[in-house]
């Protein structure tokens, strides 16, 4: 590979990962020059260091707003990262804003799995299992179908299981650690609440 068509590849892998220009390179060595297998070796690592910055405290951030459809829906979010610094930055900004638009589209009843409430869980059990069984299903498959229906569930309503409106291919938990990944610090999304004229 010419050093300019490596040096193309670096900077693709850089845009579309975030990773820093050594942790690229690298990848790509240990890849062979593969850039599928580059992008999951960076994926992999980025994960682990998502986790250590993780535990990072972030204090600092945006509260932010957005109004759609003729100012029948509007959102507060609060996202925060380490520093002020990056608070400040467009791609901090970008992501706040990309965050808010989505929430006003998507319409997430809960920020994580945890805050889904145990009885609206077992609801939500409930009825996967009936519809599963008045359909016929064979008893032995009735539990992957409610495990199947609870993960569909989750992708509705909670914010970080969503796909990304911007990008289905992403969740809103991958979108978050890609900018972990871009800005090098913890990146988390507090609170938000989502506004509906006259509901």
């Amino acid at each position: 590979m010419s050093e300019i068509n490596q040096l193309d590849l670096i900077k693709e892998l850089r845009e579309e990962t975030g990773a820093g220009m050594m942790d690229v390179k690298s990848a790509l060595a240990e890849a062979g020059g593969d850039p599928e297998k580059a992008v999951e070796i960076l994926r992999k690592k980025g994960l682990s260091a998502r986790a250590k910055k993780s535990e990072r405290q972030a204090k600092e951030g945006l509260v932010s707003s957005y109004i759609h459809a003729g100012g029948r829906i509007g959102v507060l979010l609060e996202v925060n990262c380490e520093t002020d610094f990056v608070a400040r930055t467009d791609d901090f900004k970008n992501l706040v804003s990309d965050l808010a638009m989505h929430i006003a589209a998507a319409a997430p009843m809960y920020l994580n799995i945890d805050q889904v409430p145990a009885d609206v869980l077992d609801k939500e059990k409930e009825i996967a299992a009936e519809q599963a069984h008045t359909a016929g299903k064979p008893e032995n498959v009735l539990e992957k179908i409610v495990d199947g229906r609870i993960a569909k569930f989750y992708e509705e309503v909670v914010l970080m299981e969503q796909k990304f409106i911007k990008n289905p291919d992403q969740t809103i938990n991958d979108l978050v650690g890609e900018y972990v990944g871009k800005l090098g610090e913890n990146i988390q999304i507090r609170r938000f609440e989502r506004y509906v004229l006259g509901a």
